[in-house]
């Protein structure tokens, strides 16, 4: 990932971000489950291949935490590329299959020296490797937080990659950013730090603007700040600003303080534990979901969407009311009942995302109807709300 990835435009985010170097939030006592997450070019040092030596700082640095008490879940990156470096750089296409045939044989050897380099401090690891589809339905996604769960319960540290060997796109997450966002909600975890290349979120380039300045906290992850996130075109890794913001969003709405900052600064990780103010901090929403709605914030990929008229607007947002057929004006996509859809106003812009009481056909066939209608138009009915509020989280 380069530099440019974690720049954006003050003007535009000047209202939502701190710029001092004293943060707002310090929970350095309160933090007791973390997830760390490596990006390839951490991992890398920006070589094709793994940086041994680094990796061996890092975990010293896990096994400080460790060994203070807390609970330590690594997110890794970097199979693909072990896997690239294992077979001697091969000149292939870039297509699936071979991101998959890299994946195969790079990921056991990374666990290898995962283990190899905890085992240094007696601490053990466990692998796990996971998709969108482990999480997709509420049963997988409960075993799927069991075994992380119980993992930490023995005092093991999970050490968790996607399952890029067998995933295919309808069913991955897509990047490690959003996968560790996953993983501090599986975790239920306190704190969330993403690890690049960078100390974090820049006003602006610095190498051309010498009045950039790190952005220290950001309290809002709005639509302004999301328009000037830009991907990755390192070549070593898939993440960028785009995905790492959100993660931050899905993580904080789960109950965990986000820090983005530079796998390379001296005790990194301890610095951020103990609440100095490094990298960019994206504190934790004060009233997180209750456990049933963090399924539906990590969960599967919407299948659709719904908009909303102005009437059914201010009552998702102001009122905290359910969705009803009354307010619903269009109904986009194929979902079938208990699916994860979108709901949007009139302009497209996302409100929520919730559980839909109706199948995508049956949607469309009570728009805009009142709710004592729905038998009637369907020849039955599961109740007079299209999205509960119970099933739904604002966005």
């Amino acid at each position: 990932m380069k530099s440019s990835d974690l720049y954006c435009t003050e003007t535009a985010v000047s209202t939502n971000i701190n710029h001092t170097t004293k943060r707002s939030t310090i929970r350095e006592t309160m933090y007791k489950r973390i997830v760390v997450k490596f990006g390839t070019s951490v991992l890398t040092s920006g070589s094709p291949q793994l940086d041994h030596p680094h990796m061996v700082d890092l975990v010293r640095q896990c096994a400080e935490q460790y060994q203070q008490g807390r609970d330590v879940v690594v997110c890794t990156s970097g199979a693909i590329a072990v896997g690239r470096h294992r077979l001697g750089f091969p000149n292939i296409p870039n297509t699936v299959n071979n991101k998959q045939m890299l994946a195969a044989v790079g990921q056991s050897r990374l666990m290898q020296m995962w283990e190899r380099y905890f085992e240094i401090y007696g601490i053990h690891v466990g692998q796990i490797l996971l998709t969108r589809f482990d999480v997709n339905h509420r049963s997988r996604y409960l075993n799927a937080r069991d075994t992380l769960r119980k993992l930490l319960e023995f005092r093991i540290v999970p050490v968790i990659n996607e399952n890029d060997a067998v995933a295919v796109e309808e069913i991955k997450v897509g990047d490690n950013d959003n996968l560790s966002a996953l993983v501090s909600t599986l975790a239920g975890a306190d704190l969330l730090i993403l690890l690049t290349d960078q100390k974090g979120l820049y006003t602006a380039d610095p190498r051309s603007n010498p009045d950039a300045q790190l952005i220290s906290e950001v309290q809002t992850i709005d639509d302004d700040l999301k328009a000037l996130a830009g991907g990755s075109v390192s070549g070593l890794g898939i993440g960028g600003m785009a995905t790492k913001l959100q993660a931050a969003d899905i993580a904080r709405r789960a109950g965990a303080d986000v820090v983005i900052a530079d796998g390379h600064e001296p005790n990194i990780i301890e610095r951020v534990c103990r609440g100095e103010s490094v990298g960019t901090l994206f504190p934790r929403i004060e009233q997180p979901v209750d456990n049933h709605k963090k399924w539906i914030l990590a969960g599967s990929k919407p299948t659709g969407r719904i908009t909303v008229d102005a009437g059914a607007v201010k009552a998702l947002c102001e009122n905290g009311r359910s969705l009803l057929p009354a307010g619903i004006t269009q109904v986009v996509g194929s979902f079938q009942r208990g699916d994860t859809i979108y709901i949007q106003d009139q302009s497209g812009k996302e409100l929520a995302k919730g559980i839909a009481r109706y199948s995508s056909d049956a949607m469309t066939q009570i728009v805009g109807i009142q709710s004592d209608d729905i038998e009637s138009h369907l020849g039955y009915a599961y109740g007079p709300v299209a999205v509960h509020r119970n099933d739904m989280i604002l966005i």
